[in-house]
């Protein structure tokens, strides 16, 4: 049985990039998110330190893998990575062993 896999990217903004219009920036890539075979799930969210989670669930690792290989491709990562404060972005990927849903 294969497992979705979950891909973790926390990180910090640059400071002159505002909550608001990090979003703005991030809703940009919603439409390859969705286009990517194997897209189950995603959530971006800030903790009160600062600090951002962006959490993507796809179908399985080798999904996940390849849709950040070709998010790198996209027009707006650049963008998206110049907002990122740099040395604050670490990505990981595990596999997901238990799922809670409503």
């Amino acid at each position: 049985m294969r497992r979705h896999a979950a891909e973790i990217v926390t990180f910090k903004l640059e400071k002159e990039v505002s909550p608001a219009d990090f979003v703005t920036l991030m809703q940009r890539t919603e439409g390859f998110v969705r286009a990517q075979a194997g897209f189950v799930h995603r959530q971006l969210s800030q903790g009160e330190d600062g600090s951002w989670t962006d959490y993507v669930v796809w179908q399985d690792m080798a999904t996940a893998q390849k849709a950040a290989q070709a998010f790198m491709q996209q027009d707006y990562a650049p963008e998206v990575i110049a907002a990122i404060a740099p040395g604050t972005a670490h990505m990981r990927h595990e596999e997901v062993l238990w799922d809670m849903t409503p």
